[in-house]
């Protein structure tokens, strides 16, 4: 009898724990008014209008015509992670601790992505697991759904940007958005493997990427995809960092032993799967085998996404899903796969809240990706994927994020319903050069073919907000928003270089480092090797960003607070603003330069930057400038395809875009505005905290 009681009781336990996380909770319809929000990252101002005028986007100017449309000032920078973190909060930067994707270790002089805390997971005897990987956000304030849904509007938050981690949300839903990473925890590593790849090509690319070259034996090559890294040589390496470094403390160098160590662990660093390739040259195909699956794909096809699984050991097993595409399976076969996203009903760490409000998603839609920086980008800058490619799979992704929040948005259990697509941000990165007949990287060719690509994808999201308006009940309030708006980036600015020679930041006499690299941020990369913090005032990382050595807060500061720090910020900004000039045609490049007192306050003051640039249209600071390096030349050609941004140009000629069908009492609305709008809209009480001013003029109901 007891034994027949041992499997009955082991289905009930399994019944109740699949009931319990199945467990749908519906918040309690309270009749409360309806409001959507449709964000669209870097959506423009001025295109919106060439294009509204020209009849291109209907339903953006059908919004409108019922309220209002305005430039939205954008965050001071204007970046994504800054401008979104406002909109969500309603406060400035200094209220919320998001002022650019990177932030700077002021002791060690090293830079990190700025959005979140990472704390690996720990193991016992170097196997078994002892704590969860935690991943924290780093910004501060409250998020406007979650004060309204403490009050009990029901509210649906999906692809948001700064959504990641997810927080809980009374009431709500939330699908996280940027920075969510794949699944080695960067912003999208993809994976390129040809047969006409030369070795001097193979290794990690500048922007996030990794290049192997493909011998066949035969018809066969093998090959491996690099995965997660692995947490617990991770560990060990870390372990073996801190015995090193107590040596070094003691005045004692590293061991041989340990040297040796290190290098097998490096080894094993990364979890990797095999890859066999079966192709016969000329046949148009080839057959890809990956985790025990085989896909077979023409030349130019996408496959379906693949699941795939590393297992690290009996304990610990990291889920993901992947697409190839065979870019080319003639004379030469190359082969595309994309970052591994993560599997939605299966992820390392939390990806939505509730927790199973993504696997819902999954079973309901199936695979869709999950990737925070979601286009391809980094591969189309590459030169491993062409533009024809790149914006077929920029329509993937928005078709991913578009479904998300239309299945949402039908299920009408919400109040307030928030969703973002970011693919018109993507787009302007990497084909402003073919609407812009002066930029350096201009091609009459290739603009004939792709010249309407913005126009395109603008089109695209006017369609998709017509899908939303055939859902909704007449009547419902929408605001249409963008985080800032765009410009043509013609010429690349080494920051540092001009620090260099003004003597604001000295080098040490050593030979330049090379070439700092995306991946370098997520490998534990070393920048400024070669600066002389003893005689250096001033370094420059990020989008425009300026820093002090500042005593008491840098590791080997030199500048004193008070009155030393002021003189050098009226300097420095100063001087930037008459000095820095493109050799060229004798334009100032510093439209403005904001000192950090002046632009910012709240708690989080303290990690702004001293000095931020505001860029006159055409300039922005060059790639190694973000992450530190100090080149040859301050002024030079941008010729590559990420040919537009908005980061660090001056925000008061970035604004955004806002549309609704509401009246507004302004007719200069900024970012900040839209948490207490969204607040007074629900009758919640707006915080003394919030920066920003409600905009509508009235209510639902004439309150």
């Amino acid at each position: 009898m007891r034994r027949s009681l041992v499997p009955a009781l082991v289905v009930a336990v399994g019944v109740a724990g699949y009931l319990w996380w199945n467990y749908r909770p519906v918040p309690p319809d309270l009749g409360k008014p309806k409001l959507v929000i449709l964000g669209f990252d870097g959506l423009d101002p001025d295109l919106v209008r060439q294009y509204m005028a020209a009849g291109q986007m209907p339903a953006f100017a059908r919004v409108a015509s019922g309220g209002a449309f305005h430039d939205l000032e954008t965050t001071v920078s204007a970046e994504s992670p800054t401008a979104w973190a406002s909109f969500a909060t309603g406060v400035n930067p200094g209220k919320h601790n998001i002022y650019d994707f990177l932030i700077r270790d002021t002791g060690k002089y090293v830079i990190d992505l700025g959005m979140v805390k990472k704390t690996p997971p720990t193991f016992l005897w170097h196997w078994l697991p002892t704590s969860r990987p935690k991943i924290e956000t780093l910004r501060g304030g409250t998020s406007f759904w979650v004060s309204a849904g403490a009050t009990g509007v029901r509210s649906s938050v999906l692809t948001v940007p700064i959504t990641f981690p997810p927080e809980d949300v009374p009431n709500g839903e939330l699908l996280s958005g940027l920075p969510l990473p794949d699944l080695r925890g960067t912003i999208g590593f993809f994976s390129y493997y040809a047969t006409d790849v030369s070795r001097y090509e193979e290794g990690n690319t500048e922007f996030g990427g990794t290049i192997k070259r493909l011998v066949f034996e035969g018809n066969t090559a093998t090959t491996s995809l690099v995965g997660p890294p692995n947490p617990i040589v991770k560990a060990q390496l870390r372990e073996l960092d801190d015995r090193v470094e107590q040596r070094r403390k003691a005045g004692l160098q590293m061991e041989d032993a340990d040297r040796l160590r290190r290098a097998d662990l490096e080894t094993l660093e990364e979890a990797k799967l095999p890859i066999s390739i079966a192709w016969t040259r000329g046949s148009g195909q080839a057959a890809v085998t990956i985790d025990g699956q085989t896909v077979t794909l023409k030349s130019g096809e996408w496959s379906k996404w693949v699941d795939v699984t590393f297992r690290i050991n009996v304990f610990i097993k990291l889920q993901g899903m992947l697409q190839m595409r065979v870019m080319n399976a003639n004379d030469e076969l190359q082969l595309y796969v994309s970052p591994i996203n993560f599997k939605p009903d299966a992820p390392p760490v939390p990806m939505s809240s509730p927790a199973w409000f993504a696997g819902d998603l999954y079973k309901r839609l199936g695979p869709f990706r999950t990737l925070g920086w979601a286009e391809a980008t980094w591969p189309l800058e590459e030169g491993r994927m062409d533009e024809t490619t790149f914006m077929d799979d920029l329509y993937r992704a928005f078709d991913d994020r578009a479904q998300v929040i239309l299945d949402r948005l039908n299920h009408r259990d919400w109040d307030l319903l928030v969703g973002v697509i970011e693919s018109t941000d993507r787009v302007q990165h990497m084909m402003y050069r073919l609407i812009d007949e002066k930029h350096p990287g201009y091609d009459p060719a290739l603009a004939a073919k792709h010249g309407d690509a913005i126009l395109r994808v603008y089109r695209r999201a006017d369609q998709f907000v017509a899908q939303v308006m055939e859902i909704l009940d007449p009547g419902t309030t929408i605001m249409i928003v963008s985080d800032h708006g765009f410009h043509t980036w013609r010429k690349a600015v080494n920051l540092n270089t001009w620090l260099v020679e003004k003597g604001y930041m000295v080098l040490n006499n050593q030979p330049a480092p090379g070439e700092k690299k995306l991946d370098d941020l997520f490998g534990g990369g070393t920048y400024f090797e070669n600066v002389d913090w003893a005689k250096t005032r001033a370094y420059a990382m990020g989008l425009g960003q300026i820093y002090f050595n500042l005593r008491g807060r840098e590791g080997q500061g030199i500048v004193s607070p008070g009155a030393e720090y002021t003189a050098l910020a009226d300097e420095l900004a100063n001087r930037l603003k008459a000095e820095l000039v493109d050799p060229e045609n004798g334009v100032k490049i510093a439209r403005n330069v904001y000192k950090r007192d002046d632009i910012y306050k709240g708690e989080f003051l303290g990690e702004a930057s001293d000095l931020q640039l505001g860029f006159e249209d055409g300039y922005r600071v060059s790639w190694q400038t973000t992450l530190g390096g100090a080149p040859a030349g301050i002024v030079y050609d941008n010729k590559k395809k990420w040919s537009g941004d908005h980061g660090g140009f001056d925000y008061q000629t970035t604004a955004g875009v806002f549309l609704t069908n509401r009246p507004v009492s302004t007719t200069t609305p900024r970012i900040i505005d839209i948490a207490p709008t969204v607040l007074k809209f629900f009758d919640v009480p707006i915080p003394d905290s919030i920066d920003g001013k409600a905009l509508f003029t009235k209510n639902p109901g004439g309150r």
